[in-house]
């Protein structure tokens, strides 16, 4: 019954959607980086609630209380713990889970803790618990970006509308303004066609999803691993604790079913005194191992669940089938908000593979020594 990410850094989530607060514990984070709470806020503000036409009406601050791990704004090396106090709960839109809302995990959530579960807002269920995953992944990329790697995702698919994709670009330009972008493509023109898409399913009372596509550059050959500690692997375990997320892929990923070898293969040449790579099919990873050209990967990320339509359900005391019609405040598309917290799991396991790969370095070094 673990909520812990434990990998080369160790990342421990805590709390309810309507509890109290919420919070992360990060351990094995590096000693003496001063944190850049600018670009902290950033990362919150890109994911938090009640900031837009197409988010949740709840208002929440989000500002990060650190109760451990940093000293006069730098960070110790010791565990650092995070809360973020819920101001906006409103537990009386739950009176009663008895009747499971379809897609939550209600249901599941009920049966795995015997019926003890805080079920308010999805409780430690709820997308609410990635706003702590937000600063751990800030931090991890304020400190990948020292060092030369940077992670960019933009939504590549919002309901039946497809913006172009990364795999393509060999360099990354201007990713910065999709930071700043409300829905953030690489096609601007796609913009207004999105924002028809969400207006209408909200209007229906229903919702949309569709596939965010993350891109992390600068990193060198070499790092992860064969097999089960494989940068893949690493970074999906972080992609699918994401809520929303039900799928990734990596590359030309599904894509690769239809393309011959000669097609999928991604040839090697020569670049000065570097060697590349001519295409990028394979998305920066070949045998679970990067190898110097930008990874890229896919997340298709669920429609919110959350719909005020009414559904089929059951009835968990009556034994019977009941309707439900989901009240309260909810996102009629969750692409926005999702974005920094794929980033951020991007920048956590990315983190956990450099400090992994330092320490083999390290153990190299002492071996020729």
């Amino acid at each position: 019954m673990s909520s812990i990410f434990s990998g080369a850094i160790k990342l421990s989530l805590f709390g309810q959607s309507h509890g109290e607060a919420i919070g992360m514990t990060l351990d094995g984070f590096p000693a003496g980086v001063t944190l850049d709470m600018a670009h902290i806020r950033q990362m919150l503000l890109r994911r938090a609630p009640g900031r837009g036409e197409f988010t949740s009406s709840r208002q929440e601050d989000d500002v990060p209380e650190i109760l451990s791990g940093v000293w006069k704004g730098v960070t110790t090396g010791q565990p650092l713990t995070v809360i973020f106090r819920n101001q906006d709960a409103r537990p009386e839109d739950y009176p009663d889970m008895d009747v499971p809302r379809p897609g939550h995990a209600d249901y599941t959530g009920h049966v795995h803790y015997f019926g003890h579960e805080d079920y308010r807002g999805g409780g430690h269920f709820s997308g609410r618990l990635t706003a702590p995953v937000v600063f751990a992944g800030a931090l991890c990329g304020q400190y990948l970006k020292s060092r030369g790697v940077t992670i960019t995702a933009h939504i590549l698919r919002l309901g039946d509308v497809q913006d172009d994709s990364f795999l393509p670009l060999l360099t990354m330009e201007n990713a910065d303004r999709l930071a700043e972008m409300s829905l953030p493509v690489l096609r601007a023109d796609l913009v207004p066609k999105m924002e028809e898409t969400i207006r209408k399913a909200r209007e229906q009372g229903d919702s949309v999803g569709g596939t965010i596509e993350c891109r992390v550059d600068g990193l060198p050959a070499g790092l992860g691993a064969p097999f089960f500690d494989s940068v893949e692997s690493v970074l999906s375990h972080l992609m699918f604790s994401i809520p929303a997320v039900k799928g990734v892929s990596f590359g030309e990923g599904f894509g690769f079913a239809r393309l011959a070898g000669s097609q999928a293969n991604d040839a090697l040449r020569m670049q000065g005194d570097n060697i590349t790579f001519q295409t990028n099919h394979s998305g920066g990873v070949q045998g679970g191992i990067t190898n110097g050209m930008p990874v890229v990967f896919q997340c298709a990320v669920r429609a919110t669940p959350s719909i005020a339509m009414e559904q089929q359900s059951v009835s968990l005391s009556r034994k019977e089938n009941a309707p439900v019609a989901v009240q309260g405040r909810h996102d009629p598309c969750i692409l926005p908000r999702a974005l920094p917290v794929v980033e951020a799991m991007a920048a956590i396991g990315v983190m956990s593979l450099w400090q992994e790969r330092a320490g083999q370095e390290g153990m190299q070094t002492g071996e020729k020594a």
